[in-house]
């Protein structure tokens, strides 16, 4: 009587751990790009968010607001927006957060490698009460650990408007270095 062997042979078991490890190097570097780019996703729905609250906020109660990089303990003055940041209503306008100036929004530090920048220079946002944005256009650049190629601008004009658009090329490649 003749047992047969039911089981893998080396050469076997070799050939699949061959095609798991193709497999596993195709979908690793698509499942990071997923990732990121629903990171980055996120962050310009946040910062959408925050930009429609902090006006409607200004325009229901009269009041300026000011929407700015930072956290509960106040402003930092700083482009860089992806530690995170802060919307509170500016009662006595002296763009600096009192006791007594309601807190309105925190969002904490952007997931991922995902870096937002605006515009030289504007490292606060003041929404009026006819919900426009006190000084010039700001543009925000979004990037991830895609790369320069893959980053996106948005840019809010004074009157509060916002559109889509590409960042120039120096805006994208100074977006993906992590600043200090």
């Amino acid at each position: 009587m003749l047992h047969s062997s039911r089981g893998f042979t080396l050469i076997e078991a070799m050939i699949a751990l061959l095609l798991a490890g193709v497999l596993l190097a195709v979908a690793v570097p698509a499942w990071s790009g997923a990732l990121e780019a629903a990171h980055a996703a996120s962050a310009r729905a946040v910062l959408l968010d925050s930009l429609t609250r902090s006006i409607s906020h200004a325009a229901m109660t009269g009041s300026e607001v000011v929407l700015c990089p930072g956290d509960a303990g106040g402003c930092r003055n700083s482009i860089d927006w992806s530690g995170g940041w802060i919307a509170y209503a500016d009662i006595d306008r002296d763009r600096q957060r009192g006791a007594n100036e309601t807190l309105l929004y925190s969002q904490p530090p952007l997931t991922g490698r995902v870096h937002l920048r605006s515009t030289v220079g504007r490292t606060h946002l003041v929404f009026q009460p006819n919900g426009g944005n006190a000084g010039s256009n700001v543009t925000f650049t979004l990037c991830d650990g895609r790369g320069a190629a893959r980053a996106a601008s948005l840019v809010l004009a004074n009157d509060g408007r916002l559109r889509a658009g590409a960042p120039t090329a120096s805006a994208a490649r100074a977006c993906v270095v992590a600043m200090d």
